[in-house]
């Protein structure tokens, strides 16, 4: 830890929710308050496990925590059920980006999958309309209070099904009206993206921008696929690229010295050295991660997660809560856990908020004014200049 950091840390006035961050993987059906769950509920006679919110909130993080990806699947089915009208879907959406400003985020993206928004006789340009009405109505609200808040829509295409084109045209008829980019998302292995193939040439086709969920549950291959049929311009988690990165200790090393037993040679593998090499961003949650055992494979815990690997290696790392009421989790905590697992610093927390900044999908300007907003205030903590930035123009932040 930098010096810094370690003031900051032990600061009883300092709250990694002050920090400005950009989230870029964070689900609309993953992210209801467990106290709109139980309201909304009653109104549609759905059962729920319990029905004390904190006792929810609790069954969900438990439930989320099997290891197994399916059984976290599992859960959605309790917030879809309660997001099939309009009005459920304007306050789900409108309280999402409240909480993403609570957590200190001044641009996110939230995805979802209409297609799983129909059951009330919604139709998928109903469902998209009454999602971007409560994130307008957030983000004015904050605007106006001075927090400059931007949420675009990421659409999602399930996997086991077949609306793919469907999907996909549906996000191109709102593209400039809040829909920023596509996605596929669902059981990963056994559903790879090409799949989808048709959806993804329509989308090239009109140059619209794609993430695709793939190195979660499924390894190298799907992230492959991603690159050549999805043609993604980020990876959904992408965590297990790391699969194709081989450390060999001792040795000796380019110039013939030896290397001691705790330094190792690194190699990077076709996939791996494609992703980084192009700055493929990789949308990397770690805390969801550990629950669906993504990362299994190189150990149990946080400090075995393949992230600081990623990190120290040269790739495009971005940080992302996922599911918040699943994981249990924000994107504060999401930091305040990897500074605990690998003493990362500020100046290491502002690059991963670079890297996400830099990688939304958003025009080249907007980009610009995330990063000279975020570079300003961490300049201003790193300096201990505890004023507040009045160099970033609220109503250009906000403008699309």
């Amino acid at each position: 830890m930098t010096e810094e950091m370690i003031q900051a840390a032990y600061d009883p006035e300092f709250d990694f929710r002050d920090l400005p961050k950009v989230s870029l993987h964070d689900h609309l059906d993953g992210g209801l308050r467990p106290s709109t769950i139980i309201e909304l509920a009653a109104e549609v006679g759905h059962e729920l496990p319990e029905t004390d919110a904190e006792a929810l909130s609790n069954w969900f993080r438990e439930s989320a925590d099997s290891g197994s990806l399916p059984r976290y699947l599992e859960t959605f089915e309790h917030t879809l059920a309660v997001m099939q009208s309009r009005e459920a879907l304007i306050r789900v959406a409108r309280e999402f980006v409240e909480d993403l400003a609570e957590d200190g985020v001044i641009y996110g993206e939230v995805r979802y999958a209409p297609e799983q928004h129909l059951r009330q006789g919604l139709s998928l340009d109903d469902v998209v309309d009454a999602v971007q009405e409560g994130l307008d109505q957030a983000c004015e609200e904050l605007n106006s209070e001075g927090h400059p808040m931007q949420v675009g829509q990421l659409l999602i295409a399930m996997r086991h099904a077949d609306n793919g084109v469907e999907i996909a045209k549906l996000a191109l008829r709102h593209r400039g009206h809040g829909v920023v980019g596509f996605d596929i998302a669902g059981a990963e292995d056994g559903f790879p993206p090409s799949r989808m193939k048709e959806a993804f040439d329509l989308l090239a086709e009109n140059l619209f921008p794609t993430t695709v969920h793939a190195g979660e549950a499924a390894g190298l291959d799907s992230i492959k696929d991603a690159i050549l049929v999805g043609r993604a311009q980020r990876l959904g988690h992408g965590v297990r690229v790391a699969e194709d990165i081989e450390i060999e200790f001792g040795g000796v090393d380019e110039d013939g010295e030896e290397l001691g037993e705790d330094t190792g040679l690194v190699s990077l593998g076709p996939v791996a050295n494609w992703v980084r090499e192009r700055g493929i961003p990789l949308e990397i949650c770690p805390s969801s991660n550990l629950q669906t055992g993504a990362t299994a494979e190189f150990g149990e815990g946080i400090e075995s997660h393949p992230i600081d690997l990623l990190v120290q290696t040269g790739f495009n790392v971005t940080i992302s809560p996922d599911n918040r009421l699943m994981s249990g989790t924000t994107l504060s905590d999401e930091f305040e856990l990897l500074v605990e697992a690998f003493d990362y610093d500020l100046e290491d927390l502002l690059d991963l908020t670079l890297n996400a900044a830099e990688a939304a999908f958003v025009p080249l300007e907007m980009r610009e004014l995330l990063v000279e907003y975020i570079n300003d205030f961490y300049d201003h903590l790193l300096d201990g200049d505890d004023e507040d930035d009045e160099d970033f123009e609220d109503e250009d932040y906000v403008e699309n």
